[in-house]
């Protein structure tokens, strides 16, 4: 896992985990979460905030703001590592234990429904509601359980197709329109398109794009799998032809995030589907050899935009949390325009705000935002399910035996299906 310095993605960003209070104890009583949620609605006062490790110097000014202009509700800000599996198990924990020095956690958009089914979150509404009609509508959904917000949206991600401007003068629209300028690519002796297929979470997103974007879905509206379908087959059919054909290079089953970033940047590959972290390396880099012909366009679907899964972190008030009123305006203090702007400008963070991708002055620097939007509005989350552990596991094992032709896509549909289903039963 890599640390988010650029626009960093999910699958690939250290993910943000609840705060560890400075001085709470691991005991928080016996309240069960629906009691905790009524709880400290009205309560003022110090609060902690934890995040992953702070690369791009973000969470600290901003603190250092907000301290500023309330000296009796101070935060204090909790740096943990860059391991988001060191992460979540420590906010396991916390939360079992029912620590109250838990008041207001970045986590990742594919755990929310996870935390809000165990009733670790504070509902964002009635006395804690959060206006959330400035955002863009698909950070809203990855932050809502069961149509109930229960984080603030904080910074938000989504796939971007990179291609070569010299020999692509017009991006394509569609994935058979993609694959029908491979020609090209052969014609320069290089690969065609690469995604990262190496069996990791990296893979579950470039599945789960693939599936979506042809109209499939991995889980129906009720949490239930939906794979055994045309469209499901379809995309994913997408990638196992590629690949069988050689237009997804047989190295490309080895690529993470960054071993796709430096076969395009040497010059290996026509297309790429990556993160907008890639756009910074791949234009200052001394040694890319593409920046200056770098083009940028929405991920390819079947007769438009394709659903890139949604990427991003949100905040959120643990039930525990002794001063919510505090936790709350702090919530509210991240989502301003004006935070989410220093976000985009410090930290290259994907803003919330949908207006904020129009603005000249964030545009002239982040060049790549209109793109982005794009991405993002067209954006699916990952499968939103309190066993997502297990069926990202189920995509991943399936996907890559597809891909490498080791089952077929039928085989891998219904394992995967299968292994969901088992995985919801069992809990």
């Amino acid at each position: 896992m890599k640390t988010r310095n650029f626009l960093l993605p999910v699958a690939t960003a250290g993910i943000l985990a609840i705060t560890l209070s400075a001085c709470g104890g691991g005991g928080g009583g016996t309240t069960s979460g629906s009691d905790a949620a009524s709880q400290g609605l009205d309560g003022r006062g110090p609060i902690t905030y934890v995040q992953g490790k702070d690369n791009s110097n973000v969470v600290r000014p901003l603190i250092d703001k907000w301290n500023a202009a309330h000296p009796n509700e101070k935060v204090t800000f909790k740096e943990q590592t860059d391991q988001a599996d060191q992460q979540h198990d420590d906010l396991v924990q916390h939360f079992q234990a029912k620590d109250p020095g838990y008041d207001v956690a970045s986590v990742d958009v594919v755990w929310t429904a996870e935390f809000a089914a165990k009733g670790w979150l504070q509902p964002l509404k009635d006395k804690m509601a959060l206006d959330t009609s400035a955002m863009l509508k698909p950070t809203v959904e990855a932050a809502s359980y069961k149509g109930t917000l229960y984080a603030a949206p904080e910074s938000s991600d989504g796939g971007i197709l990179y291609y070569r401007k010299d020999l692509v003068p017009t991006p394509p629209k569609t994935w058979a329109e993609m694959m029908s300028m491979c020609s090209i690519a052969k014609t320069n002796n290089i690969g065609c398109y690469s995604g990262q297929f190496k069996k990791y979470e990296g893979l579950t997103v470039n599945a789960s794009e693939a599936i979506n974007s042809a109209g499939g879905s991995v889980l129906d509206q009720d949490g239930k799998p939906s794979l055994n379908t045309p469209e499901a087959k379809a995309g994913l059919e997408n990638l196992t032809k590629a690949y069988a054909a050689g237009e997804i290079p047989k190295e490309a089953i080895t690529f993470q995030e960054e071993e796709s970033r430096q076969a395009f940047q040497d010059g290996k590959l026509l297309f790429l589907r990556n993160w907008p972290y890639v756009y910074n390396l791949a234009t200052t880099e001394g040694s890319s050899k593409v920046k200056d012909v770098l083009g940028m366009t929405a991920l390819p679907g079947t007769d438009g935009p394709g659903a890139s899964s949604l990427g991003g972190h949100s905040a959120a008030v643990s039930v525990y949390s002794k001063n919510k009123a505090t936790a709350l305006d702090f919530l509210k203090f991240l989502t301003t325009p004006e935070t989410q702007k220093f976000f985009a400008t410090q930290g290259s963070l994907a803003p919330v705000i949908g207006t904020l991708y129009e603005d000249k002055e964030l545009v002239a620097k982040l060049p790549y935002l209109p793109v982005l939007k794009t991405s993002i509005e067209n954006a699916v989350p990952r499968p939103v399910t309190p066993f997502y552990p297990a069926v990202t596991k189920a995509i991943q094992e399936n996907a890559y035996s597809a891909i490498k032709g080791e089952k077929t896509v039928d085989a891998a549909l219904s394992d995967m299906q299968k292994s969901i289903e088992s995985a919801s039963a069992g809990q």
